[in-house]
């Protein structure tokens, strides 16, 4: 099974790409991770790619697309995957559909996990951080035992700045600017699938299912 996954910051999308790799056996893809281990492993691409992060630039579609295409070689791949932060553009949905068509492969299903942006907001805004040892809490779903102060170390809670309303804002506009084009793209072709992410994840999951079970019949 091979899977896109789309989704906003708070959308919950990686707690079930957690579940979804569990129960299928699937290796889960993050752009971010791939990103990071070429470049602990010193390829070429890797390298490449370094060279750009460490400038703070974005690295360039090419070798972004090349980092997935090893990665997607690997022997974890065999059984699936889930991409998870790529593609971005449709550029690059299209370099992705050449590089699976040329092994004989495309895509199963892309699942595009929607919640409305002021559900989006109150979850992000929500998020806490111990000022001395880092640790996380959500003021909603996951608080302190007191207010303002760290379960572990007893350290300040504050908010950092990107969890501001106006920053969360900003973030899921660029979002929606970049994805929309994604989402028509891969409508177009008869491949995504609309998840309602707005309820518990017991709910949410069972969206995944159904929509897969009527993809691919697991």
């Amino acid at each position: 099974m091979r899977l896109v996954l789309l989704g906003p910051p708070g959308a919950g999308k990686g707690t079930q790409a957690a579940l979804i790799a569990e129960k299928y056996k699937i290796a889960h893809i993050s752009t971010g991770d791939i990103l990071r281990e070429a470049v602990r492993q010193g390829t070429a691409l890797g390298l490449r790619a370094k060279s750009y992060m460490d400038k703070g630039d974005l690295v360039p579609d090419e070798v972004v697309i090349g980092i997935i295409a090893e990665r997607l070689q690997k022997s974890d791949c065999k059984r699936g995957f889930m991409l998870d932060g790529f593609p971005r553009t449709v550029a690059q949905a299209e370099a992705l559909d050449s590089e699976l068509s040329k092994r004989g492969q495309e895509l199963d299903a892309v699942l595009s996990f929607e919640v409305d942006e002021e559900e989006i907001v109150r979850r992000l805004s929500g998020r806490r951080v111990c000022s001395k040892c880092g640790a996380t809490y959500n003021i909603y779903t996951d608080p302190p035992s007191k207010p303002d102060a760290c379960d572990a170390c007893g350290g300040e809670i504050v908010m950092r700045s990107d969890d501001a309303p106006e920053a969360i804002r900003r973030r899921l506009h660029v979002y929606k600017e970049q994805t929309e084009p994604l989402i028509d793209y891969y409508q177009s072709k008869g491949k995504l699938e609309r998840i309602p992410a707005m309820g518990p994840v017991e709910k949410v999951y069972g969206y995944v299912e159904g929509a897969l079970s009527a993809r691919v019949g697991v």
